[in-house]
């Protein structure tokens, strides 16, 4: 990976292959290994660039609320400092879909076209809010062991959670590859993106100004993002595609990687 100073922070990334730009942005609590599937693949046409947000992989903590906007803003940095000043194919899951719309509202000059997986436009409800404050104080008095249990059986579909392993690199289920990132991720900045999150903003308003070709994927047993809440975010768009994933819950590119690449090479070949 590359280290890259952004102003005093340093972000590591993974920039590998090279032609137009992949720029893949990853959930929460997790890091860009999440996408190694991906950029394994796609590296062989375009430029793929799957950072490691603020907080998170191997960032330093962070301490303060992760507010999507200084993700965006972060990655726009990100780009200058590689030297990637032409539009992007700007790829988003769960937080990382969060994360577009702000870089789309800030940014949307650098973008060539949206990929959206697994995500909502809407911001929290009054509960969630709550429940996200709730857990922040939770996971810096208790540390982050809990967060996985609760977190895991929402992430995946059920059959994933007694799979048998399967080789990428290393030996390990989706599960426990999910389990490893999260135990990774430090209680402060879990904490710290909760927060983040409970302040976005409300993405809606903004769908039916979205001109750039976008990709709405989502996986078939999504529990967090619902197959149906997405289809609505697709119709909303003017110039969407939307494809649902067959047997995969919240983390389509992880748990259906092969089927989740074709969708990715069949949108960015028209993009």
């Amino acid at each position: 990976m590359k280290t890259i100073d952004l102003d005093g922070y340093r972000i590591a990334t993974v920039d590998e292959g090279a032609g137009d730009v992949l720029l893949l942005v990853h959930g929460f609590p997790l890091d860009h290994t999440m996408w190694l599937e991906q950029v394994a693949d796609l590296k062989a046409d375009y430029r793929v660039v799957a950072p490691d947000l603020r907080g998170f992989g191997n960032n330093v903590e962070a301490t303060e609320p992760l507010t999507m906007d200084q993700h965006a803003d972060d990655l726009a940095r990100l780009l200058d400092q590689l030297d990637i000043d032409s539009p992007v194919h700007f790829c988003g899951l769960s937080m990382g879909g969060y994360v577009a719309w702000e870089f789309w509202r800030r940014h949307r000059d650098r973008v060539r076209s949206l990929l959206l997986c697994d995500t909502r436009a809407g911001d929290d409800t009054a509960e969630a809010a709550e429940g996200r404050l709730a857990m922040a104080e939770r996971v810096l008095n208790e540390g982050n062991a809990f967060a996985v249990d609760a977190m895991l059986p929402k992430l995946v579909a059920p059959r994933e959670l007694n799979e048998t392993p399967r080789e990428l690199n290393e030996t390990s289920s989706v599960a426990q590859r999910l389990r490893q990132m999260i135990e990774k991720t430090s209680p402060a900045s879990i904490a710290s993106a909760q927060r983040g999150m409970a302040q976005r903003i409300d993405a809606q308003a903004l769908l039916s100004d979205i001109d750039v070709p976008t990709l709405v994927v989502v996986g078939e047993h999504d529990a967090i993002t619902t197959a149906a809440e997405m289809r609505d975010i697709a119709q909303a768009i003017p110039r969407s595609t939307f494809v649902e994933i067959p047997a995969a819950g919240h983390m389509a590119p992880l748990e259906e990687p092969a089927a989740v690449n074709r969708a990715l090479r069949e949108f960015l070949a028209r993009a």
